[in-house]
């Protein structure tokens, strides 16, 4: 099969019948500042942040996001948002050049990101942008492309957090990592070129794993109640021998000390210890005492076994994880406020996404990787200025693989050929283009790894997902995802969805030719 040429001026239809169709040309004057600049670009991502425990998409938790949901009442919310890869760095590698990971060298967090190869920020500034960096980074390597970085090492610290620059390596005492990084962020935008327009990429550290919010704020937020368990939260995994054999569910993978905070009531030793705490200042400490000490009482009080010890291990981690992201959330709802006190709402597109989806029990877990629906989507929410009238869902499928092409459609950049992703920037207008897409590809490489989910690539269409599980395993699965969301009935044996696979199968073949996948050649289908 040929390769095709992926640009936001051709519509493009694979042999499977529309898997794939790029935007039609898009007015470059549109998207322009009323001062005729193109619209300044404002991208903030969260580390882990799913939409289950984002209250514009779910109801589950209660009002938990204020400030991010406001961000979706004056614009787009994104219904079929998707990764290419569920896990950190590689998603990062995929929003930075607008390709899948085998096309990028970062296909897992081992890897180490080639910063000499063509990236959008770098394509950014050519057409006359400032670029900046600010938070996680999280790639191995140092930026490139940006006028400014300030970054975390690795994954970075919650509390007295490490951020350096290329000049500098800097540690700020009695600090919380996400007012930091919003702090930097607005620091930024008051000191640079107000003549040139500007892409400013922050990241934040939050809401990832050991989950720890800011003494700050309210500490004792979500404990006056407990949250319901997901429907399949006890997942016998029937049928699926890449889900039995993982490492991440919350009854026997979610850890004492690190992730619970408190010891064993039983004396088990700890794992990894708890991280975080001796980075605190005494006053932090206190406050910290003052709530997770009643806790540690709690559980040495009680005689908790089986599924009782499980579901209280759960509620732990639900109220850990919601603090956190409450205050991103705050720190988010600061930043929107800078932006409209300094009349730049009206001249920037402002996205809100995560780098992936994550799993809040659902199957019994905790984290990602695993291309179900609640890692594989990701949250993704847009304002433009108001005089676009861009309120509403957008409904189409679309990857972070084309936030790159998008974003130097709107800067009036030329799109290169080898850019796989696709402009978005008909859906912001609320166009419905004929051909876009109709699935979606995925592809997971860390296997040996941390928390044991098998190597797999699949695709995903409106109603279907076909997964391929393989390296040390060789196992396929299909779920009906409009009769069965939470993906507990593997039905590849089923003779009734023969034709249905056969099709299938197909149209995933044609996306790995499409994207230029070598995995096709090693496991032909």
């Amino acid at each position: 099969m040929p390769k095709h040429r992926i640009t936001s001026q051709v519509i493009l239809t694979t042999l499977s019948g529309g898997l794939l169709a790029t935007s039609c040309a898009t007015s470059k004057k549109e998207f322009k500042t009323t001062d005729d600049k193109p619209l300044n670009i404002i991208y903030i991502m969260s580390d882990d942040h799913t939409r289950q425990a984002i209250s514009a998409y779910s109801d589950r938790y209660g009002l938990t996001t204020p400030n991010i949901d406001k961000i979706a009442e004056e614009g787009l919310i994104f219904r079929n948002s998707f990764v290419a890869n569920s896990i950190s760095g590689p998603s990062r590698a995929c929003l930075m050049t607008g390709k899948h990971s085998h096309k990028n060298g970062f296909m897992n967090n081992q890897n180490h990101f080639d910063g000499s190869q063509q990236t959008m920020p770098k394509l950014l500034q050519k057409a006359g942008y400032q670029t900046a960096m600010i938070g996680k980074w999280h790639l191995h390597s140092d930026p490139t492309g940006f006028d400014h970085w300030d970054i975390l090492p690795g994954q970075g610290d919650f509390y007295s957090p490490v951020m350096y620059t290329k000049d500098k390596r800097t540690t700020y005492p009695g600090v919380y990592v996400t007012d930091l990084i919003t702090d930097k962020s607005i620091d930024w935008l008051e000191g640079r070129d107000k003549d040139k327009p500007f892409c400013l990429f922050v990241h934040h550290k939050a809401v990832h794993r050991n989950f720890m919010g800011n003494v700050y704020m309210d500490l004792n937020a979500f404990e006056d109640r407990d949250y319901p368990l997901p429907d399949n939260f006890y997942d016998d995994y029937e049928g699926r021998e890449a889900a039995a054999g993982q490492e991440m569910t919350i009854d026997k993978h979610y850890s004492w000390d690190y992730d619970l905070k408190v010891k064993s009531p039983d004396g088990t030793p700890a794992i990894h210890g708890f991280g975080g705490y001796n980075r605190m200042n005494e006053y932090e400490k206190a406050i910290w005492d003052s709530v997770y000490n009643p806790i540690q009482r709690e559980i040495n009080e009680k005689n908790l076994k089986g599924k009782e010890m499980t579901e209280w291990k759960y509620q732990r981690y639900v109220k850990d994880y919601l603090k956190t992201a409450q205050a991103m959330d705050e720190s988010i709802g600061r930043l929107m406020k800078y932006l409209k006190d300094n009349d730049l709402l009206e001249n920037t597109l402002i996205i809100y996404t995560s780098d992936q989806g994550f799993y809040m029990g659902e199957h019994g877990w905790f984290d990602k990787r695993f291309m179900y629906e609640e890692s594989f989507s990701t949250p993704l929410i847009m304002r433009l200025p108001q005089r676009f009238k861009a309120k509403g869902e957008v409904t189409e499928f679309v990857q972070n693989i084309d936030h790159a092409p998008t974003f130097l459609e709107i800067a009036g950049a030329k799109i290169p050929e080898d850019i796989q992703g696709v402009s978005y920037l008909p859906l912001l207008k609320k166009q419905k283009p004929k051909n876009w897409r109709k699935a979606v590809y995925y592809h997971f490489y860390e296997f040996p790894g941390e928390h044991a989910v098998r190597r797999h690539y699949g695709i995903r269409t409106e109603q279907y997902k076909l997964i391929h599980f393989y390296h040390d395993i060789d196992t396929w699965e299909l779920y009906d995802l409009k009769n069965d969301p939470g993906e507990m009935k593997n039905l590849i044996n089923d003779p009734a969805q023969a034709e249905n696979i056969k099709s299938l199968k197909k149209q995933l073949w044609d996306l790995q030719v499409l994207y230029d996948d070598p995995i096709r050649e090693k496991y032909p289908l």
